[in-house]
């Protein structure tokens, strides 16, 4: 089966893109299942259920998120409620949402983790040992399991995949916003890519207007964060995945305006 990731949606830009480009892309390679990081999905950030509502309907299957899921309120009972968005494994299990899901499509079924980094982000449960706990929850459910590890360090993330090597699909990391190129197949079967992006506007710093991120590294001074307009990408990954053994066999690394 091919999976198809995306990275970070960032504001009215990238929902708006996606609802145009989506759809024939997922037709023209075969994609059987799609999941997007949705944290930054609304206007600001953070994620509300318009804009979730906004991938499901431009053809996103899961939703995944990270360390911006709760900027805006009326996500929380939707986090509860919807059963196709996740929040962090390892944030506390009192909060709401849930880390791990199982998702039946009626001809695949698929497991999906979402956990952070703790390496220059917020001070969570050891992402090591919350992916040792979300697979137990997984254990004899499905063959197919994807990880989306929201993550700063490229270190965290590298070491995260080959901890997991084997025992999951695929770790795709996130949150960085820019797309790398190091999609490969670890040594027992784990499909890998260290950041798959965003999906927003080329020109800026990470989804924001460029001149506020310059005037605000050059003055050190507060700034007001704005999302830019203009010309759009998409990035991503493509893994194909054996479902019968649960290994990856393929890998594509997904870049297009």
């Amino acid at each position: 089966m091919n999976i198809l990731v995306l990275g970070d949606v960032v504001s009215d830009s990238g929902c708006e893109f996606l609802r145009k480009k989506l759809p024939a892309f997922k037709k023209l390679k075969n994609i059987d299942f799609t999941v997007a990081n949705g944290e930054n999905s609304s206007a600001g950030n953070g994620i509300t259920p318009f804009s979730a509502e906004h991938l499901f309907t431009s053809g996103v299957d899961f939703i995944t998120t990270g360390n911006h899921t709760y900027r805006r309120k009326e996500i929380y009972d939707y986090l509860d409620d919807n059963e196709y968005i996740i929040r962090p494994y390892n944030y506390s299990s009192a909060n709401p949402g849930r880390g791990v899901a199982v998702v039946d499509t009626g001809m695949h079924t698929i497991g999906i983790i979402n956990l952070m980094g703790t390496m220059f982000m917020e001070s969570l449960e050891n992402p090591f040992y919350a992916a040792d706990k979300a697979l137990k929850e997984l254990e004899g459910k499905v063959k197919v399991i994807l990880v989306d590890f929201h993550a700063e360090a490229t270190s965290e993330k590298q070491a995260l995949a080959y901890y997991l090597d084997g025992r999951v699909s695929a770790v795709f990391g996130t949150h960085t916003h820019v797309l790398t190129c190091d999609d490969r197949i670890l040594e027992n079967g784990t499909g890998y890519i260290t950041d798959i992006g965003m999906c927003g506007v080329i020109d800026s710093v990470l989804g924001v207007e460029k001149d506020i991120v310059i005037e605000k590294f050059r003055t050190n001074m507060p700034a007001r964060f704005d999302n830019a307009k203009g010309r759009c990408m998409i990035n991503g990954c493509i893994f194909t995945i054996d479902e019968k053994s649960g290994k990856c066999i393929g890998t594509e690394i997904v870049r297009f305006e």
